[in-house]
């Protein structure tokens, strides 16, 4: 049997028995899985992006990842716009935080190193984790990945100011990415939403992206390389998120991204050559483990 969706003229779109395979069996993925999986993704996306900022430039590489992003969703899911009257506001302020979520971590990444910027980042989710807990042990992983926050950054007064207030701003975005997530996942079906979030997110980076890039956004390898990033750092990242979104609570989703900056920063280990010094190794080894705590935590609590 093929499953089917509604365009926005009332007809029938059929959609292909792969698609519908494929999304039964990201479904039957244990939700913790597809939030690491989308973690190590968009953090190598972001190191392959970063490569980019010297020709293309930190607001048109991102312009770029969400254009690509929009056009592969838009045409796997094929959304329809009658999403409905409770649908789309979500869907409209889910897409301008996702603009503008990137264009500030981008900001950020041109000037601080990824870990770095991941980290200050991530008080965003970590916020969202502790105003959600009503557990205490929730509140403990919560604590401690603040710790590893805390060491993370210590020591660095070579960092940019305007780099991690950029990074800052990114991590508001994040925590707001996180609850209409959750709202997205109630009030839409599989990727449709999230589809047409990205086509708007793509609107509101584009005329930056262009302003301070211009036609260098028009080279064949630059293309090609914004491709690769679009699918590594927005389509499936985004989309498995999305899905883990459905199932768990947005506080535990906000703890389990704590991961965020230990793999970021071993990304930018490997693919940039960024180094970190050992109290900020330490400092990860606190994240992972009030990541792996939160996880074991929600698992116990279902």
């Amino acid at each position: 049997m093929v499953s089917v969706n509604v365009d926005e003229f009332g007809g029938r779109l059929p959609r292909p028995r792969t698609l519908a395979l494929a999304g039964r069996v990201l479904g039957a993925v244990p939700p913790p899985l597809q939030v690491l999986v989308g973690i190590v993704s968009v953090q190598v996306g972001a190191s392959l992006a970063k490569q980019l900022f010297a020709v293309a430039g930190a607001a048109g590489t991102v312009s770029l990842r969400l254009f690509f992003a929009a056009v592969v969703l838009l045409l796997i899911w094929r959304p329809a716009l009658r999403l409905g009257r409770r649908a789309w506001p979500v869907v409209l302020g889910y897409g301008i935080v996702l603009g503008g979520m990137n264009l500030l971590f981008y900001q950020a990444l041109a000037r601080i190193p990824q870990g770095i910027a991941v980290t200050i980042e991530f008080l965003g989710p970590l916020t969202v984790a502790l105003a959600g807990s009503r557990r205490l042990l929730d509140a403990v992983w919560a604590l401690l990945a603040a710790g590893g926050v805390v060491l993370l950054t210590e020591n660095r007064g070579d960092l940019s100011m305007i780099g991690m207030l950029f990074a800052l701003g990114a991590g508001i975005c994040w925590g707001l990415y996180i609850l209409l997530g959750a709202a997205l996942g109630d009030r839409t079906s599989e990727g449709s939403g999230l589809a047409v979030a990205m086509a708007v997110a793509a609107m509101v980076a584009m005329p930056v992206g262009v302003v301070e890039s211009g036609t260098a956004l028009l080279s064949p390898w630059i293309l090609i390389i914004g491709l690769a990033v679009a699918l590594l750092s927005s389509v499936i990242p985004y989309s498995l998120e999305l899905e883990a979104l459905r199932k768990i609570p947005p506080r535990v989703f906000g703890v389990l991204m704590s991961l965020e900056p230990a793999v970021g920063a071993l990304a930018g280990l490997v693919v940039l050559h960024e180094a970190l010094k050992p109290m900020q190794w330490l400092a990860l080894c606190c994240v992972v483990a009030a990541s792996i705590g939160a996880t074991r935590s929600a698992r116990s609590a279902d």
